[in-house]
């Protein structure tokens, strides 16, 4: 019979040879690119879940190699705020994205 202390370290490199350590996921809503976005998908809007909450349409966004659709959701409504959508625009030859986000309302300015 083989002693446990001889075989734990053996057990131990076994299990750490399969550890992989990747960076964390880097944003890309920094980064100018060259690709246009697709034109946007058509979403089916159904009925609120619950009463006060307002869609926030789908949109595409940038993976570093490729556009992929994120689907639009129900969300509740931030009183004093309003929904400014996710966009794209674009500056001489380089596209920049533009999360979605709530900005405060100041009675019909923004």
């Amino acid at each position: 019979m083989t002693p446990w202390f001889r075989i734990a370290p053996l057990a131990l490199v076994a299990l750490l040879t399969g550890c992989v350590v990747a960076p964390a996921p880097r944003p890309y809503y920094d980064q100018a690119i060259v690709v246009a976005p697709p034109a946007p998908r058509v979403e089916y809007v159904g009925p609120a879940p619950a009463f006060g909450q307002i869609w926030i349409g789908g949109y595409w966004t940038w993976t570093g190699y490729r556009h992929d659709w994120v689907p639009g959701h129900w969300e509740a409504h931030r009183p004093g705020y309003q929904w400014a959508p996710h966009r794209w625009e674009r500056r001489a030859d380089r596209w920049h994205e533009e999360r979605g986000h709530w900005e405060r309302h100041h009675g019909g300015r923004r």
